[in-house]
């Protein structure tokens, strides 16, 4: 690979997702390895702009997808993949998948299209990790904390998202890594470490540095 690794984080509202994504920012923090921690919808300045409306305004599945991928493609070619190109780790919490969760299986639109808009999104840059933390729908909502739109769609919603998710995950195994988010944050933390010594040789297979 001609260029650092590129690790995405997905999970539906409140499964953990961002927690995990900013522990491990502080750990490579601490090993001194270059790394950006970014986000969507809001890592370019036009997601920026847009992220209060995407989080909570009324808008149409279709008005809803175009916004976020204009979010994308601004945000992998002025951020994401210059910085992987410089040898900076990039951790990007929600990336494609969750286009393909959320707006696919969740608000019905066509999965096929929704993969094409992606790879024009993306320049066709893919992770080379996602973490799926994947945990039930009634524990998960109850640690939300950001009130939006998304986190107001009822039960079904965010069951059809899970389920997006797992269904993803099967579909590039090799790529995923799912996790449990029932169990304790620190098994989560000691399972990605694990995963990370296994692919880029990084710390102590088993240990966690603080």
């Amino acid at each position: 690979m001609n260029r650092a690794p590129f690790i995405t984080f997905e999970g539906i509202e409140g499964a953990g997702k961002t927690t995990l994504a900013l522990w491990l920012a502080e750990r490579l923090k601490e090993a001194r390895i270059p790394h950006l921690f970014t986000y969507e919808p809001g890592g370019s300045e036009i997601g920026y702009a847009l992220r209060p409306l995407l989080l909570n305004a009324p808008l149409e599945p279709a008005t809803e997808l175009f916004l976020f991928l204009a979010d994308r493609a601004q945000h992998v070619a002025r951020t994401i993949r210059p910085a992987l190109e410089q040898g900076t780790w990039v951790l990007c919490d929600r990336y494609t998948d969750s286009t393909l969760a959320y707006q696919g299986y969740a608000r019905g639109l066509d999965l096929h299209w929704l993969r094409i808009l992606n790879q024009l999104a993306t320049d066709g840059l893919e992770p080379d990790l996602t973490v799926l933390i994947d945990a039930p729908v009634e524990v998960a909502l109850r640690r939300a904390t950001q009130r939006n739109r998304f986190e107001a769609q009822d039960v079904a919603f965010h069951e059809a998202v899970r389920q997006g998710y797992l269904q993803e995950s099967k579909r590039a195994p090799q790529r995923f890594l799912v996790l449990d988010g029932t169990q304790p944050l620190s098994v989560l933390q000691e399972q990605l470490i694990t995963e990370l010594q296994a692919r880029w040789g990084l710390w102590q297979a088993g240990r966690r540095d603080r």
